[in-house]
């Protein structure tokens, strides 16, 4: 059993789009409407971004790059505050912090595909040079 929850978990890592799809079909099936569906799954699936473009990296070019990853983290959430405070004088921490974990999708999803898609083009040129 232990074994079988590491493998759903190291899974769920690796290819974070099984999470997105399962928690959007989850919360579709509550009656929710076909955006927040979406936007609960992003926001599920955010987290576990956050492991997964570090170990990414990690497992395709042997770097480890997950304190980085934190730092622009914050760096961006700094930010997007500041940004927040200077337009609206009172900062509403549940929309700002909607706001961000949003952007850190955006952003996550996209390296992750980079990435991957670097990592893919680097194996082939690899198997053909070979």
């Amino acid at each position: 059993m232990k074994i079988m929850i590491q493998y759903i978990v190291s899974t769920i890592i690796f290819f974070p789009i099984i999470l997105f799809f399962i928690t959007y079909v989850i919360w579709r099936k509550r009656k929710k409407t076909n955006i927040q569906s979406i936007g609960t799954a992003a926001d599920v699936t955010t987290f576990v971004l956050f492991f997964s473009v570090p170990l990414s990296i990690a497992s395709l070019w042997g770097e480890n790059y997950s304190g980085i990853v934190f730092i622009v983290a914050i760096f961006i959430a700094i930010i997007f505050t500041y940004i927040d405070w200077r337009t609206k004088k009172e900062i509403k921490i549940l929309s700002l912090f909607k706001k961000i974990w949003r952007l850190f999708f955006i952003l996550l999803t996209i390296s992750y595909i980079v990435i991957w898609f670097v990592g893919l083009i680097q194996s082939i040129m690899n198997l053909v040079l070979i």
